[in-house]
């Protein structure tokens, strides 16, 4: 039995459809409210909320892999619950921060359950994704209401990574030998810039969409506001204002372990175009 947290998130989701399409014969899909979700055939929805350790124990039962998020919960408690249901392996997504900005509190926080992990006395498999194309969805309600976009570093490259690669990864490791004790950093096939997501966004909308390109300063402003402010001091390090070699490197682990290509930056907006409409 297989059990995958944050089942309706961009990476569960097309999780749970690849084990489905795959056959794996018995999955679980955990989230908050059973009776509001619509999972793939054959995939079992379970109510249990990762904040609450104890609320697991159902959706636990029987389960010996285990498909986690690190960030989504009381993590000590839930490797806890998990490792006392009899789960021989977590397949954990950490953070390639882990080992490109170990400084930023988050990242320690990432790199503090994956030692939680390791001690555990399961068996794992550690994925370290890089930024994830889905990040530009914050750019939906402006593209949507001016056709404009406004950020900061314009043409600093990233290799950011398709979340459907990170899920075909997970997939891999879940059902396949030979990944256990395993640390995969992820990234897409290449860098692309700021400018050139918005030229990928446009043309998946088939009209035009304006960059604006702003200062960190206003940036930082504008993202404190809902964030806070040592998280907008981090986001902004990552998208342009400490990067690094290592935050920089393009990567082949996707087509490694999966045997296909990362996706490209282009696909991921051609595939949800309609986010931005």
């Amino acid at each position: 039995m297989i059990l995958v947290t944050g089942a309706t998130g961009n990476i569960g989701r097309v999780l749970l459809r690849e084990l489905s399409l795959g056959g794996a014969a018995s999955v679980r899909g955990l989230t908050r409210d059973a009776g509001r979700v619509s999972f793939p055939d054959g995939i079992e929805a379970v109510e249990g909320d990762l904040g609450r350790a104890d609320s697991l124990k159902g959706a636990l039962e029987g389960v010996r892999s285990l498909f986690l998020l690190s960030g989504m919960g009381a993590e000590a408690g839930v490797v806890a619950a998990a490792r006392q249901a009899g789960v021989e392996h977590v397949v954990l997504v950490s953070s390639i921060t882990v080992q490109t900005h170990p400084q930023l509190t988050a990242a320690g926080a990432n790199l503090a359950v994956e030692r939680l992990l390791k001690d555990s006395g399961m068996a794992w498999t550690i994925l370290r994704p890089t930024q994830f194309a889905s990040n530009t969805l914050w750019w939906a309600q402006s593209i949507r209401a001016e056709g404009v976009v406004r950020a900061p570093y314009a043409d600093v490259g990233l290799p950011a990574v398709h979340p459907a690669d990170i899920a075909a990864v997970a997939r891999a490791a879940l059902t396949e030998p030979g990944h256990r004790g395993r640390t995969y950093a992820l990234t897409g096939p290449e860098r692309v810039t700021v400018r050139q997501q918005v030229a990928a966004v446009a043309a998946a909308l088939g009209r035009e969409v304006t960059l604006v390109e702003i200062s960190p300063e206003e940036a930082h402003r504008q993202m404190a506001s809902f964030m806070g402010d040592e998280t907008a001091n981090a986001v902004l390090d990552l998208m342009g204002g400490d990067v690094n070699d290592e935050l920089l490197t393009v990567r082949d682990t996707v087509a490694q372990v999966t045997g296909s290509a990362a996706r490209s930056f282009r696909q991921w907006a051609a595939e949800n175009g309609d986010a931005f409409r």
